[in-house]
């Protein structure tokens, strides 16, 4: 069993920057992929990013990359997501989640999931 817990949201203007961290209790982060996906009033949630449990490759939407980076600290069992330049599009509440694939980018493939944090960004 693992717990996520996400923090580091708020409220900012559009250009601005937040943190996400993602704390995991229960079993290492470093067991499990890791990703980020956020879900705006309305909409399905959708795929942010990932970083492997095992290389630490990542990968991103689209819509983010060049903008977001996502990183995690093994030793505290914490994953980060860093949103630079955000856009009023960005806002949404955003969730981490653990995942025993290599590269997971469907909802299905998490076993895991943090009860979210939201995210607004103002124009």
């Amino acid at each position: 069993q693992v717990r996520l817990v996400e923090s580091g949201g708020g409220l900012v203007q559009a250009g601005g920057s937040l943190r996400l961290s993602c704390a995991a209790s229960g079993r290492t982060a470093s067991d499990y992929t890791m990703g980020w996906f956020r879900q705006a009033p309305g909409k399905e949630r959708e795929f942010v990013a990932l970083i492997s449990a095992t290389s630490g490759a990542t990968y991103y939407a689209d819509s983010v990359k060049g903008r977001f980076t996502i990183s995690k600290d093994n030793r505290k069992n914490t994953a980060y997501l860093q949103m630079n330049s955000l856009k009023p599009g960005d806002t949404a509440v955003y969730y981490c989640a653990a995942s025993v694939y290599i590269r997971p980018t469907m909802l299905r493939q998490y076993s895991y999931w943090g009860q979210g944090t939201q995210v607004t960004v103002s124009s």
